[in-house]
């Protein structure tokens, strides 16, 4: 019986020929993250160890991004303790204020992952670097804390759902759109500890932006993770970004998979889940007259460089209708710099943005831009629960950076070639 893509990534680095779904292994790891409120819990539980030194300094990351630049004494409290920590330990990638971005864009930037990894991370949307042919996917602090102490953690085989992509996106749609769509067509448990593998002809035509969109919200539908074939924009990507070689895992002809979809992304339309499920999706043209209050464009979804551009070039020149609130995130220092330097942040100013320091800010109802009761927004992050971006009676609706931006301009929730 043949492996899929992460069975072969899990089976290498367990030192194991074969394994398959359902299997107890004992995993070698590439990468163990943390940020500003999952690592204080983890560091916690490896000074209980006794243990004086973390397992690899150099395989050990934190970044402060959620609550950072600090929001209040705790969040400024729990920064400290890591940077203590990764001081005492000289863990090498210790991404602080000035350095720091949003942890699943900044990771890729920085060139800490590459093709064939293994990577946990205490959080959920450790799923995104599967757009770079690494398995990845997210664990509680206490794993965190044996994964620096030891360099291993146990994981249980998950098999796999298919996902063969064919055609192309038209304009204004984008890999947002398409999980979106996934996830409304299965469910937000129809992955559930599954790998979401995507192939197929269509992936060539998709960005990486598109794919690490795609990735980082497998976890909205249950999966274990989400991983793309390896092809040449992969590896460009890699060799342009890591001077660590990558290792290209494919799946075996007979690989067995629990299902396979075939998605054609020529037939996808821009996409909104409305409140509180991911998987509560309708197209544009289903989506009534929802009038907003604040839209987001950013975070570990979609504060990428190609989403700034996209927004940019919708909101060019016009102007966020009255009583919006349009915030702006990127992801990480370089994508603002370059944001900057290509007049994106002029534009969006001039449109009557604001445009925030990278952070995950509002994503979790931490900062820049909690919402009241009753408001809505329409957003680029990845979840909608309820009291997700502030007060429980308030709406979160999630939609692409052509969408959003689009729905600025508007006050409603608008198809982006309604302003175009």
């Amino acid at each position: 019986m043949g492996m899929t893509m992460t069975q072969k990534i899990l089976a290498a680095h367990a030192g194991l020929d074969h394994v398959e779904a359902g299997q107890l292994i004992l995993v070698n790891l590439d990468r163990v993250l943390g940020n500003d409120i999952t690592s204080p819990v983890a560091i916690r539980e490896f000074n209980k160890l006794g243990i004086d030194h973390v397992f690899d300094k150099d395989k050990v990351t934190m970044v402060m991004d959620h609550f950072a630049p600090n929001k209040d004494i705790k969040a400024a409290t729990q920064c400290k303790m890591c940077r203590d920590f990764c001081n005492e330990k000289e863990v090498t990638h210790f991404y602080d204020v000035g350095q720091m971005g949003i942890e699943h864009a900044l990771l890729p930037e920085k060139g800490l992952v590459v093709s064939g990894d293994v990577v946990i991370g205490a959080d959920s949307h450790t799923c995104t670097y599967g757009a770079l042919g690494a398995f990845s996917t997210g664990v509680g602090s206490t794993d965190m804390a044996c994964g620096m102490a030891i360099g291993k953690a146990w994981f249980k085989v998950p098999s796999a759902i298919k996902f063969e992509l064919k055609g192309k996106l038209n304009p204004y749609i984008s890999g947002k759109d398409v999980i979106l769509h996934i996830i409304g067509m299965i469910g937000v448990d129809g992955a559930l500890y599954k790998s979401m593998e995507f192939v197929g002809e269509g992936v060539s035509s998709l960005s990486m932006s598109d794919r690490l969109t795609m990735t980082n919200m497998a976890i909205e539908a249950g999966a274990k993770n989400g991983i793309f074939a390896v092809d040449e924009q992969t590896l460009a990507y890699v060799a342009e970004h890591s001077d660590r070689k990558p290792v290209v895992y494919t799946a075996d002809e007979d690989a067995v998979y629990d299902e396979t979809y075939v998605i054609d992304l020529s037939e996808i339309k821009s996409t909104v889940a409305f409140p509180h499920l991911p998987g509560n999706t309708r197209t544009i043209d289903n989506v009534g007259d929802v009038k907003i209050d604040q839209v987001v464009i950013g975070s570990c979804t979609n504060g990428f460089y190609r989403d700034m551009e996209e927004a940019a070039a919708i909101l060019k020149g016009k102007k966020v209708a009255k009583n919006v609130r349009a915030i702006i995130i990127p992801a990480t220092q370089d994508i603002y710099l370059k944001a900057m330097e290509n007049g994106l942040l002029k534009t969006f100013i001039e449109a009557g943005c604001v445009v925030s320091t990278p952070t995950c800010g509002p994503c979790l109802g931490g900062h820049m831009g909690i919402l009241a009761a009753g408001e809505r927004a329409v957003s680029t992050t990845n979840r909608n629960f309820v009291g997700r971006m502030g007060h429980p009676t308030s709406e979160v609706y999630l939609a692409s950076p052509a969408v959003a931006a689009a729905s600025a301009i508007t006050g409603r929730i608008t198809d982006p070639k309604e302003v175009m």
